[in-house]
């Protein structure tokens, strides 16, 4: 079994834990950095912040580990920062594959990508790095995902859909083909999104519309 942490202790990590030893891993530490965060798994070490990840690496410093980043919602950006801060540190990203998800063998994941129980990614899709396409979302031919994308569950691309960086489809979202959603945007649980989204902007509705802008973290 490959050893495996996990940064996020909440209920996105429990998702994750509950598929990847079927992939080949074992969990052998969870970090978060919330300190009143109390450990999800009681058979695995919690540790707080990057002054708990900087000591157990020392305590661990001749493991060969690989990471998952456990935080969802609008966090890409936080995502990949965290990814990066653990590749300096010799963890590199894994890329979870739930065993029920379907995955064009010409699709292109970027490293820490995580598509989940019943989601698909169609022929010729590409996405970023740190992605998450999350429970029965979908992402059709040809689409092209920006790093730390988060597809909620039930979020549906149609085919040759461009998203750029940091962007969060909401639940249950559909984005209709050939439509490009710029970066840094949120679209609302349940929209339908008919036409071009610029960047750092939140739409809901049927159809999508402006609903205000959404500043850069």
């Amino acid at each position: 079994m490959k050893p495996l942490i996990i940064w996020g202790a909440k209920g996105h990590a429990k998702v994750l834990q509950e598929f990847t030893g079927r992939l080949g891993y074992a969990l052998v530490a969870v970090f978060d950095n919330d300190p009143q965060t109390t450990a999800p798994f009681p058979e695995v070490p919690l540790r707080h912040g990057r002054e708990g990840f900087l000591r157990w690496r020392t305590e661990n410093a001749g493991w060969v580990v690989e990471g998952l980043v456990a935080i969802g919602g609008q966090r890409g950006r936080d995502r990949l920062e965290l990814h990066q801060f653990l590749r300096q540190h010799g963890v590199e990203p894994a890329t979870a594959i739930h065993p029920a998800a379907c995955v064009a063998a010409n699709a292109q994941l970027g490293w820490g990508c995580q598509v989940l129980a019943n989601a698909t990614v169609g022929a010729e899709a590409r996405l970023g790095n740190a992605c998450i396409v999350n429970t029965a979302a979908s992402v059709d031919h040809e689409c092209t995902l920006g790093d730390g994308v988060h597809l909620a569950p039930g979020a549906r691309l149609a085919g040759e859909v461009q998203v750029g960086d940091y962007t969060l489809i909401a639940v249950g979202a559909v984005v209709l083909p050939r439509v490009r959603i710029g970066s840094n945007c949120v679209i609302g649980a349940g929209s339908v999104v008919t036409k071009d989204v610029p960047d750092n902007t939140v739409f809901y509705g049927h159809p999508a519309r402006f609903v205000r802008n959404n500043s850069p973290h």
